[in-house]
């Protein structure tokens, strides 16, 4: 189906939907935020209020069947994310949901079959696909500027802050059971769809996963390996429990390298034997919207494709649930 004006709902409306992605649907050409739902009506009906949308709800369903929504954007935490896109899709209506798509990849299949028996599309929020600073690194890639790639290095660790020492009152984020593994899924689930996006899928992957420091139950390090289906080697290292936070990545090839950070605003690096070359980039204020420009391109028929979809985004899923797996006891 191809939309004039898509009208969106939203279901989650809590902080994620504040500046980092709600206002982008009110600002991008052809697209309207129109609904939004949280289970405490209170806090929807501020927010409807705040954000100028017409109607608030304080229950998915009803939102899901609202006739004037078009479209979904799910912004829970990854435990609700199958329950409710499937709902979506029986409901005949695009969706777009919170990154990491699902607790794993078992959930993530079941969601892109719901979608694509009732024809729907399916976007999941991995924005930095579409944002300058890494389409500027796919142009660097794609121009051949460092020769033949030979391998990727991560380097992800930060410390821990005050809120993951209290037991009794854990963010979403470090409940596995919500989020599908801590901060490692909720973070690293970033880099590793920006790997893919540059490198194409990976095609074997292991890895070690534990929890060292005891702050809570989810795993706080995970150091892996990979191996893209062009040949191409990575490796990977993230902790969240270390004395300093560093961000960096290097892709490296047979004539330099792309030094990058995911989550920072240093410069974008390509280093030759020629010298360097430096790239600045401010990061978007609503860091969704060159994302929701592409989707609603999309539903509208304006001929851009999104760049980020459910089955782009089930890979990031597949290659966590290796990284993390545990091995058979002996």
């Amino acid at each position: 189906m191809v939309y004039q004006k898509v009208n969106w709902g939203i279901i989650g409306c809590g902080d994620v939907t504040e500046v980092k992605s709600g206002p982008a649907f009110q600002k991008v050409e052809n697209s309207e935020l129109v609904a939004v739902m949280r289970r405490t009506g209170e806090l929807a009906k501020d927010y409807a209020k705040r954000h100028h949308v017409p109607k608030w709800y304080d229950d998915a369903d009803a939102l899901i069947n609202d006739p004037n929504v078009d479209a979904v954007y799910i912004a829970t935490p990854p435990g609700l994310h199958k329950e409710y896109t499937i709902k979506v899709a029986k409901a005949g209506k695009p969706v777009y949901v919170e990154k990491p798509m699902a607790l794993n990849l078992a959930e993530c299949k079941e969601m892109i079959t719901a979608c694509n028996e009732a024809s729907v599309p399916l976007y999941v929020a991995y924005y930095r696909r579409a944002q300058p600073r890494f389409l500027k690194i796919k142009d660097l890639l794609e121009n051949n500027e460092i020769g033949e790639i030979r391998f990727v290095s991560t380097t992800q660790y930060q410390k821990a802050t005050e809120d993951v020492k209290d037991a009794d009152h854990l963010p979403w984020r470090l409940q596995p059971e919500l989020s599908g593994g801590g901060l490692f899924f909720d973070l690293a689930s970033h880099t590793l769809d920006l790997l893919d996006f540059f490198l194409g899928p990976i095609k074997h992957a292991q890895g070690f996963a534990s929890n060292q420091a005891g702050h809570y139950q989810a795993d706080d390090i995970v150091t892996g390996n990979y191996q893209f289906e062009s040949g191409v080697h990575g490796v990977g290292n993230w902790c969240f429990s270390a004395f300093e936070d560093v961000d960096v990545n290097e892709i490296v090839g047979s004539k330099g390298k792309i030094t990058f950070s995911t989550f920072g605003n240093s410069p974008v690096i390509l280093t030759t034997t020629s010298g360097t070359k430096e790239w600045n980039f401010e990061s978007p204020q609503h860091v969704h919207q060159p994302l929701v420009e592409q989707i609603i391109s999309e539903l509208t028929g304006s001929g851009v494709q999104a760049s980020s979809t459910g089955i782009t985004a089930a890979r990031t899923n597949w290659v966590m649930d290796e990284l993390t797996r545990r091995p058979p006891l002996l």
